[in-house]
């Protein structure tokens, strides 16, 4: 089942983040989240922005969202996009699922460009955004630094 995301699932969806958080680049926060910041994060977003979250046997098992690109009023068109996958949960469309929910979501608020940031080397990212027509536009070299190493991100980006 996918459906709206709300405060309430704060719970469950830092399960997730955190879970990257510690084991991964995918994002660049060093700290884990507490279920009541992640319920704030929600909280602040959902009235402007879309937040799913894709549930099964009563379980989340992965979110996506959109939140301003930056904050600076020409630049209300565009949003960044974001998915998570519950660890082991990974390879079954979950992603694809999210990211289809998401994008249709988002043409309801009238969003004319979606851009995503990957931390490089991620190619499970690299392949969904692209599935669903997203273009390399360039990439950062060593812009964060996560685990004593230095990290790129590339940047892909959606015409909607």
């Amino acid at each position: 089942m996918i459906r709206a995301a709300s405060p309430k699932d704060s719970k469950e969806i830092v399960e997730i983040y955190n879970h990257y958080v510690e084991t991964s680049i995918v994002t660049f926060e060093t700290e884990l989240v507490s279920g009541d910041e992640m319920g704030d994060r929600i909280r602040a977003l959902v009235q402007t922005h879309p937040w799913v979250v894709y549930e099964q046997d009563g379980r989340i098992q992965g979110y996506a969202y959109a939140s301003p690109w930056k904050t600076r009023s020409a630049y209300k068109h565009s949003v960044e996009v974001s998915v998570y996958v519950r660890p082991g949960s990974q390879g079954h469309g979950i992603g694809s699922i999210l990211m289809r929910e998401l994008l249709d979501r988002i043409e309801e608020i009238g969003v004319h460009c979606l851009i995503a940031g990957v931390a490089l080397p991620n190619a499970g990212s690299v392949a969904l955004h692209e599935k669903f027509g997203f273009k390399d536009i360039g990439q950062f070299k060593e812009v964060g630094r996560k685990f004593n190493k230095w990290v790129d991100v590339g940047y892909w980006q959606l015409i909607v």
